[in-house]
């Protein structure tokens, strides 16, 4: 029998989640650890499982773009919910993932290998192995031609964690005759727009992000976006990994894994924003996809800096 919810339409929805969010400005506290929770779910006597998306965006985006995904899992399994936490940067959410506070997660392929070690099962990966490379972006009129143009310059990057948009990015500068660690300005500057308005105020000369966030970015500002370009892109490596803590019954695991690999049954169209975020693509997967992750950080460390 399946738990029905009560549902909060989605203008009032949002305001709600502006207010959350315009309190929690208000009171920022000291404590890197605490980040808000954002949910539109009436509680329930059923199972809740909270499903931790990485910093993709900022959480207000975060919640636009997966919070139907959510509804869509919690209505098509009986007796069961699904909470989405977003997270302020991606210290925060590193940190959940690695206490194991997620019941699922949505992280990077380097936060992925990081889960797995801490008792995480891979069970699917989400989006295209051709969409997960590193691209830098400069702004239009930069001076910057080639790599060895960055040289004593200031470079933008989300998180140090961050695999697409800051380590194969660093990985392919080094390998361009630069010295990450000595020649360059790293800037961590905590998410991916960060990232692309600091090389568009001109507090850095490039900046590293990679396709999902930087297609929304087109699409969202792109008064903004049209004054920056792509300069350079990274070999592809491998898509996100969908990870679920230990404990979780695997009749749950298999249902939602079924259910994200088959949206078109259950009226998720292309039109939804959780699909066209990774292009409609959704395919199992398990612990050993994500070796060849592990052979990237090996060649990362040796010849780049170590992992953070």
């Amino acid at each position: 029998m399946k738990i029905f919810q009560a549902k909060i339409s989605t203008p009032w929805r949002l305001l709600a989640l502006s207010i959350l969010l315009s309190l929690t400005a208000c009171s920022d506290r000291a404590d890197d650890s605490y980040a808000p929770t954002f949910t539109t779910e009436v509680q329930t006597s059923g199972v809740e499982y909270i499903f931790g998306i990485h910093p993709l965006h900022n959480p207000q985006r975060l919640f636009e773009v997966f919070d139907p995904m959510m509804d869509y899992l919690s209505e098509n399994i009986d007796g069961v919910s699904f909470q989405l936490e977003a997270s302020r940067n991606y210290p925060v959410f590193d940190q959940k993932l690695y206490e194991r506070r997620f019941d699922f997660a949505l992280p990077n392929p380097f936060q992925t290998i990081n889960a797995i070690n801490r008792g995480y099962q891979v069970f699917g990966k989400i989006g295209l192995d051709s969409n997960f490379r590193g691209i830098i972006l400069v702004r239009k009129d930069s001076p910057i031609k080639e790599v060895s143009d960055l040289r004593g310059k200031a470079v933008s990057f989300p998180a140090p964690s961050a695999l697409a948009a800051t380590m194969m990015p660093q990985y392919f500068i080094q390998s361009h005759g630069v010295d990450v660690m000595t020649e360059i300005d790293n800037r961590y500057v905590g998410s991916q727009e960060s990232s692309m308005m600091n090389v568009y105020l001109g507090q850095t000369v490039a900046a590293g992000t990679w396709p999902p966030p930087w297609n929304e970015f087109v699409k969202q500002r792109p008064e903004i976006a049209g004054e920056l370009k792509i300069i350079w892109a990274t070999a592809p490596l491998v898509a996100l990994g969908l990870v679920a803590r230990p404990g979780v019954p695997e009749d749950i695991v298999r249902q939602v894994i079924d259910l994200l690999t088959t949206p078109d049954e259950h009226g998720q169209g292309m039109d939804m924003l959780w699909r066209s975020e990774f292009s409609g693509v959704v395919t199992p997967a398990n612990n050993e996809t994500y070796f060849v992750v592990r052979d990237f950080l090996k060649k990362f460390t040796n010849e780049v800096r170590p992992l953070q």
